[in-house]
């Protein structure tokens, strides 16, 4: 920088020894200071233009305030938020510090939602965005890759209609070979995946390990544990979360756990309701007769298919993305009537997002389009205790800021080569 060459010697002396204590760049300090100097002079300007008012504690006996220290659970980072569908993963990850410089969504409705939340448009396709060199630098790459090729209703539909699922899917399943295309081309130093919780166990394991086998192949040391939504919302809502730490950076094993489960009361249903609710969202009596004999059909057969009328002490049902047709996975009972759906804003708070982005007044989509939002989304609260041991990881890795903004990548570890990664990913992909 021209300004540090200009400074007296004895100040660049200066500068260069602390920049060197506290292991960040000359630069970063330098603008560091400026910033803070420029602070104090706008605190002081607005302290002297502010009309005087009587205090109930006379300036000579107010001590300065204690500076507040940065808690552990918390770090300036930078993530980029790929398969962002209403960010659940965006809003857990700030909430520990981490800061979105990219998000790509390619369903325009959610595209719709997620500017009105964050005033961003996120990219669309993401095959198209490794080969594009789109995607800015970043020290955590946070992905919901899609559910439907693994999850269990998505296999049996296809089954049953004998499409291929999974990583056979030419239409969505081999996504994860273009997330891990980007993973190889920007070698981020952290991961967080999200998916269904029967990703572990679907095509007897070769799904699992196939994801597991090439984020080792590229790199990353890799963690992984189903996580119930339930401690944190009322719904049961089982997902598995994958951590993976690049091992150049980290080590072979990184001091890494998943959050313990939280030492209190579960959330109940009763607490996210609203007290007078539509009538349209309560049941036809034609469609809640349906819904009765779908149910005692399934029951006399003896399996768990049909609707569930929950109870307000307790959690629910996992939310899906097919609740617009008849809710039938979530009826909220209701005195001397048919039970009712949920309504788009206690669906959101049933997934735990804030009240400001739930609310009837925020929502810029129809109700069919929110209820798909929230079923196919992530609990940002779990988000959030998972995110807080990944800092804690990071946190112990930082001693320098590099100067393309990450945290974690001042020094970038040599790439594999390209041609061997993608002969074995093109090996995995179905002919």
């Amino acid at each position: 920088m021209d300004v540090i060459r200009a400074l007296p010697e004895n100040i660049r002396t200066r500068l260069s020894q602390v920049a060197a204590q506290m292991g960040v760049g000359e630069d970063d300090l330098l603008l560091s200071f400026v910033g803070d100097a420029l602070d104090d002079c706008e605190i002081s300007r607005q302290r002297a233009a502010a009309p005087e008012h009587p205090s109930l504690f006379p300036e000579d006996e107010v001590t300065e305030a204690v500076p507040v220290i940065e808690p552990e659970n918390s770090l300036p980072f930078s993530f980029i938020d790929l398969f962002a569908g209403v960010g659940g993963l965006r809003l857990g990850l700030e909430a520990v510090g981490g800061r979105c410089v990219f998000s790509c969504e390619k369903d325009k409705y959610a595209q719709k939602t997620y500017a009105s939340w964050f005033g961003e448009d996120p990219a669309g396709d993401v095959t198209e965005l490794s080969q594009k060199g789109l995607i800015p630098d970043h020290d955590l790459l946070a992905a919901g890759f899609p559910c439907q090729p693994f999850s269990i209703a998505g296999v049996s539909k296809k089954n049953s209609l004998g499409r291929a699922h999974g990583f056979k899917d030419r239409t969505q399943g081999t996504l994860f070979f273009h997330l891990a295309e980007i993973i190889d081309r920007m070698q981020p130093p952290t991961l967080l995946l999200e998916n269904v919780k029967n990703l572990r166990s679907h095509d007897k394991g070769q799904t699992w390990n196939t994801i597991q086998g090439t984020l080792k192949e590229l790199g990353y040391a890799v963690f992984d544990k189903v996580i119930d939504a339930a401690d944190y919302v009322p719904q049961h809502r089982e997902r598995v979360f994958i951590v993976g730490f690049r091992r150049d950076i980290f080590g072979d094993q990184p001091a890494f756990g998943f959050p313990a489960v939280p030492e209190v009361s579960r959330p109940k249903l009763r607490d996210i309701l609203e007290s007078k609710p539509d009538e349209k969202y309560t049941l036809s009596d034609k469609l809640w007769g349906y819904l009765q004999d779908y149910a005692e059909k399934h029951r006399r057969r003896g399996n768990g298919f049909g609707c569930s009328v929950a109870k307000l002490n307790g959690t629910t049902r996992t939310l899906s993305a097919r609740y617009h047709k008849d809710g039938s996975e979530i009826l909220i009972p209701q005195r001397n009537r048919n039970p009712r759906r949920l309504t788009p804003q206690e669906a959101g708070r049933l997934m735990g997002f804030p009240e400001e982005l739930v609310s009837r007044k925020a929502q810029v989509v129809s109700d069919t389009q929110a209820y798909r939002q929230f079923g196919n989304a992530v609990v940002p609260a779990v988000v959030t205790a998972v995110a807080t041991h990944i800092v804690a990881v990071m946190r112990e890795a930082v001693v320098s800021r590099s100067g393309n903004g990450c945290v974690l990548k001042a020094k970038k570890r040599r790439r594999r080569r390209l041609s061997k990664v993608a002969d074995e990913l093109s090996r995995r992909k179905p002919k």
